[in-house]
């Protein structure tokens, strides 16, 4: 049985999508807050709960990056 390794202290989605870490996927947040829309959306979880992954994968879904090239990033095959 293969064992993925826990993603302690990772809090950047790309490097978490990237490695083989244990991930419980929250990009279905996506979808409820397009559908919900809603001027402030107020994340409350416990700590080490995985608030800055869901912030950095929605930053990544939203965000439009520019590389060092000046070339627009495609971040589809994170999604």
């Amino acid at each position: 049985m293969n064992r993925r390794p826990l993603p302690i202290g990772v809090e950047f989605y790309k490097d978490m999508k990237k490695k083989p870490y244990y991930y419980v996927d929250k990009t279905l947040m996506v979808r409820d807050i397009l559908e919900k829309g809603g001027k402030v959306n107020l994340f409350t979880r416990p700590r080490r709960f995985g608030k800055t992954l869901t912030l950095q994968m929605l930053r990544t879904f939203f965000e439009q990056e520019i590389d060092r090239d000046g070339r627009v990033v495609d971040n589809r095959n994170y999604f």
